[in-house]
Formats: C-alpha cells, sequence, structure tokens
C-alpha cells in the first residue's frame, strides 16, 4: 500500500473512530417536559363498563373482578382488538417490546384509528428494541391523540444493535435494566396482562419460530389497580416522551432506512424465487421473506367480550415499582426496589391473607417466593428462562421438605430463543433434580400446546415453525393461579421490573393445571437423575427414543454452549 493511501486509511479510521466516541458519549435530554397525566377517573358510562355491568349481573357474580385465560393466538390477539374497538375514553399500552411486523401493523391501524374518535392512547414502551426497523412504532408519537414515552431510554443513534452498544458504553449496567412489564388497558374497565408483548411471533404469525405464551383479560376493579401501576411508570422520571429523543425529522430518515431496507430483502426473495428448486420440490429454507408475508392482511376477529366466559374470582396485582431501575443520578445512584400490592376489598379471610403474604419481599419474584414457602402440597410452575438463585433454590428445598410436590416447565436447549440462558439453568439441573424438583422441557417441534395454551401456530405460512416457551405461569395447591411478565430467574428478581396478577381460583386453577400437565406428558422431554447423570425422556405418544443428550440441538451448539457458558454469570443471563 502506498504510504498517502495508508495515511488517508489512518486518517478515516481515527475520523470514524471518533464518530463512534462522540456517538457513545451522547446524553439524555435535561429539563425534560413530562405532563402528568392518570388513567380514567371513572368509566361509568362507557360501553364496556356497561358491558361489564350487565356480565356480572347475568353471570350472578359472587364476585367484583373476572378473568378470561388467553393461551391461544387466535384468543390473545381477539381479545386486543376488541379492547381496541370497544374503547370511549382511554387506551393505556405498557410494553417491553412492540415490533413493527404484520400483527402489530393491525394492532397500530387500530390505535389511530381509536385515537381519531377521540380515544386517549397513551403507550408506554421499554427503549431496548426501538432500533432499526422495530423504530417504525416511534410514529405514533406523531399521531394527534396518541402520547408515546420511553422507559429508561439510551441516548444516541437508532439505525443498528452495534449504535446501541456503543451508546451503553460506561454504563453498562443500564442496559441490562429493563421495563419488562406488559398492559393492555381500555377505559380503566378492562384490560389484558401476561407474557405477550406485540409482534408476529407471539400471536403465531412468525415465520421460523413462534412462542407458546398466556395472557389473561381481566375485567372489573382489578384493573384499576393495573391502571395504578400503568400511571407510576407513566409519570416516572424514567419515562422519556419520544419527541425529546427523536425528532420528526429523524423519524423520517428511520423510515426511509426500513424502506430501502424491505426493497433489499423483496429483492433477495425474488432472485431465491428464480433459482433453480431442490430435486424434491420443497422452497430453500432461510429464504427472506416477501411483502405479502410481512404485510400480509389477517383474518382474525375480535374477541366477543359478551360470550366470553369470564371466572369471577378475587385476585390481587403484584407490581415492581419503577424505583427498581434506577434513575439517571450518575454512577453513585442507588436501587429503590419496592413492591406494589394492590389490596381490594377480599371477601375472605384467607384471601385477605394472600396480600399480607405476597407483600414480604421488595420484588415481584421475591412475593412469589414467599407465596411458594406457603405452599402445602402442589406447585406447577412454566417458566421459560429458569435461573435459580439461592433463595429460590432454598424455597424449592424447604417445600419438598414439607411433601410439596414441585414441577417446573422450561424450555429445552433447542426451543430457547435465547440459548445462553439456557446456561444457567442447566448448571442448576442436576441439583434442582436431586433437591426432589421435576424438570420438563418444552420440544421445540411441536406446536400445539392444547386448549388454554393455544397452538403456537397462526395464520399463513407459521404452522410449521418453531415452538419457544415463553408463558410464565404458577398454580398452587389447585387454588392459586399466577400470571404475569415475570420469569423465576435473577434477571426477573434483581434487573427487570414486573408485573403479575394472582387469582384465587379453583376453577381457573385446574383449568390451567390441566393444560399444563397434558402439555407436559405429550409436548415435553421429561428430565431425570438415573445413576447421576441425566436422561431426556420421550413424551408420550410422541414415538421418540429416551436419551442422553440435549434433545433437537446441534452437536456445536451444545460444544460452544459447553465452551462459553461458564464465563456467563447467572444474573446476566
Amino acid at each position: 500500500m502506498p504510504p498517502s493511501s495508508f495515511h488517508a486509511l489512518v486518517r478515516r479510521s481515527v475520523a470514524l473512530l471518533a464518530l463512534l466516541v462522540l456517538g457513545a458519549c451522547a446524553q439524555l435530554p435535561k429539563a425534560v417536559d413530562r405532563p402528568v397525566s392518570t388513567a380514567l377517573a371513572s368509566p361509568d358510562g362507557t360501553a364496556l363498563a356497561t358491558l361489564l355491568r350487565e356480565r356480572r349481573a347475568a353471570d350472578k357474580a359472587r364476585f367484583d373482578s373476572g378473568f378470561l385465560l388467553l393461551g391461544g393466538p387466535q384468543a390473545a390477539y381477539g381479545s386486543r382488538l376488541a379492547l381496541i374497538e370497544n374503547a370511549q375514553k382511554t387506551l393505556d399500552l405498557q410494553y417491553y417490546a412492540i415490533h413493527a411486523d404484520a400483527s402489530t401493523g393491525r394492532l397500530v391501524r387500530g390505535l389511530r384509528a381509536a385515537a381519531e374518535r377521540g380515544v386517549r392512547v397513551r403507550i408506554l414502551l421499554d427503549d431496548f428494541h426501538t432500533i432499526g426497523r422495530d423504530a417504525l412504532v416511534l410514529g405514533l408519537a406523531f399521531v394527534p391523540n396518541i402520547e408515546m414515552r420511553l422507559f429508561n431510554p439510551l441516548a444516541g443513534s437508532r439505525g443498528t444493535g452495534f449504535n446501541r452498544m456503543l451508546n451503553a458504553v460506561g454504563d453498562v449496567s443500564r442496559i441490562q435494566q429493563r421495563m419488562h412489564n406488559k398492559l393492555f388497558l381500555a377505559d380503566n374497565v378492562m384490560g389484558v396482562t401476561g407474557g405477550r408483548n406485540l409482534g408476529d411471533a407471539y400471536f403465531g404469525n412468525a415465520i421460523t419460530g413462534n412462542f407458546v405464551d398466556v395472557d389473561v383479560l381481566a375485567v372489573g376493579p382489578i384493573v384499576q389497580d393495573l391502571s395504578r401501576s400503568f400511571d407510576s411508570y407513566w409519570n416516572n422520571e424514567r419515562a422519556y416522551p419520544v419527541q425529546s429523543l427523536v425528532s420528526r425529522e429523524e423519524f423520517q430518515r428511520i423510515r426511509e432506512r426500513a424502506r430501502r431496507a424491505d426493497k433489499e430483502l423483496d429483492d433477495e426473495a425474488a432472485e431465491a424465487r428464480n433459482r433453480p428448486k431442490p430435486p424434491d420440490g420443497e422452497p430453500r429454507p432461510g429464504a427472506a421473506p416477501t411483502a405479502e408475508q410481512r404485510a400480509r392482511a389477517w383474518d382474525e376477529k375480535p374477541l366477543d367480550l359478551r360470550s366470553a366466559a369470564f371466572v369471577w374470582a378475587p385476585a390481587l396485582m403484584l407490581a415492581d415499582a419503577p424505583g427498581k431501575i434506577p434513575a439517571d443520578r450518575g454512577p453513585g445512584a442507588m436501587r429503590n426496589p419496592d413492591l406494589v400490592v394492590s389490596r381490594p376489598a377480599l371477601p375472605s379471610r384467607n384471601a385477605a391473607a394472600l396480600a399480607d403474604l405476597a407483600s414480604s419481599g421488595d420484588t415481584v419474584v421475591e412475593g412469589l417466593l414467599h407465596l411458594i414457602g406457603q405452599a402445602r402440597s402442589d406447585l406447577l410452575i412454566i417458566s421459560p428462562y429458569f435461573v435459580p438463585g439461592p433463595d429460590m433454590q432454598q424455597a424449592f428445598a424447604a417445600a419438598h421438605a414439607r411433601g410439596v410436590r414441585i414441577r417446573v416447565l422450561t424450555n429445552s436447549l433447542a426451543s430457547n430463543d435465547a440459548p445462553i440462558a439456557h446456561v444457567g439453568y442447566a448448571r442448576h439441573r442436576k441439583a434442582l433434580l436431586a433437591a426432589g424438583v421435576e424438570l420438563y422441557e418444552l420440544r421445540s417441534e411441536q406446536t400445539d400446546f392444547g386448549n388454554v395454551f393455544g397452538s403456537s401456530g397462526g395464520s399463513g405460512v407459521s404452522g410449521e415453525s418453531r415452538a419457544m416457551l415463553h408463558s410464565k405461569v404458577l398454580v398452587m395447591d389447585g387454588r392459586l393461579l399466577v400470571v404475569g411478565s415475570m420469569n423465576l430467574d435473577l434477571r426477573s428478581q434483581l434487573q427487570n421490573t414486573e408485573i403479575a396478577l394472582l387469582i384465587r381460583s379453583s376453577e381457573l386453577s385446574r383449568m390451567a393445571a390441566e393444560q399444563i400437565e397434558r402439555g407436559m406428558r405429550e409436548r415435553s422431554w421429561h428430565v431425570e437423575l438415573e445413576k447421576g447423570s441425566l436422561v431426556w425422556h420421550a413424551p408420550e405418544g410422541s414415538g421418540l427414543k429416551d436419551t442422553d443428550t440435549e434433545p433437537d440441538a446441534s452437536a456445536t451448539l451444545r460444544f460452544l454452549l459447553r465452551l462459553f457458558g461458564p464465563l456467563a454469570p447467572d444474573q446476566l443471563l
């Protein structure tokens, strides 16, 4: 290389490095204007409030709040459509991730239509996924009657994940602390919470893999507790209006980049279609999705709220306070965890005691550990990312010593969308089995997971895609059901904020338990410890053979996790 060319390369490299460093040093805006707003003071007079009153009277309900489990993607999606279409005053959404894809596109159009007819829409979104194409959802902030805020944002460019990493230089702990709550509330009288984010993979519409997930549609006074939690985050200093972080001009650039990327995908898909087909005539794996696949019209229908089979029961909410994530006050800022427990007028002494019991602890997960400490006969748990810390392992050991049967369904290595998270579970697997915990791991090839927990396949091309467990459910002693956003891992316990509903209902607990047990028998590998070694017993009726290695996972993946897994501490998995 000639000296002049070498010096030019050095100058360009230095200039690029300077730009990257400057980008990484970008600062969040100061003195941000955050107008305070709160949930609808009274839902009386709205169509949803009238419907609630009619349903409660028709069912001769003993309790004021009702619940409907939403396992299948059609019911989960239809419930959100129904809330959008029936809301008259307010819609409040709080999510960890909203992906810019086909399923979200229809919801977004519904939100725009609701705003046009006078509904006040507030959207609170964690900032982690607002990069690349997913940054398109920020356009909602520029729609009249829609407000949008980002929680715990990072300053700087939203072009790629690489930019996001650079923006986190010097503040790595901050990018680990995320708002993981999920709420979808209408007129402060009906709402959905649970495990699902908004995106194709959560509603059975993705091409390569879909999540098996669970939500619950709640109606009645318990929704006012959910709204109070939403307001505490919305009005918090960690929530930044989108306009304070992204100008209208920058959003236009984001949209133009997405259009160019879509065109490149369409060109790639067209090229793939013109290539010779394999001898068997099957399409080549890994082909880019076409424009039709990315934006096809959905035929899903809104859930019929008038015929929904609500179960009326006492319940309470557990929610981490936003102070669990430090405010932007420099490196010396202290975390201030706090657990918010709703205290409705529960009609039974035992149900009222539930609130006192769950309030023991600083976080949602710690509250659940105290609940586990009160189990008497049976614990049935679904946790897709299962990395038990010392206190969790102690709670399981104590429960087993009391004669409690403990069964846990989690992801297999093959079904886990975050394989590195599997490391934290795998390193404790033998100890958990030795302590009496029964372990089941979802088989990734199976997409049907029964009635309540539905089929992970939805419309179009996704029916044959990989299944990945994402539900967060606990059933205790056949009478207490917990559905929420939390995993039983150190990330949910120590870093992310979470929310959960605790519902005291033998009927709902039975419905959930029957489907979980069916999934364990017919859709999951049963892991046991035999002569000191792990054995995976094949699902009932599957025709598969038992194995002594991680089933369905490639040898390369198993090797990489064995090589790098020991380097990752549990709290970062």
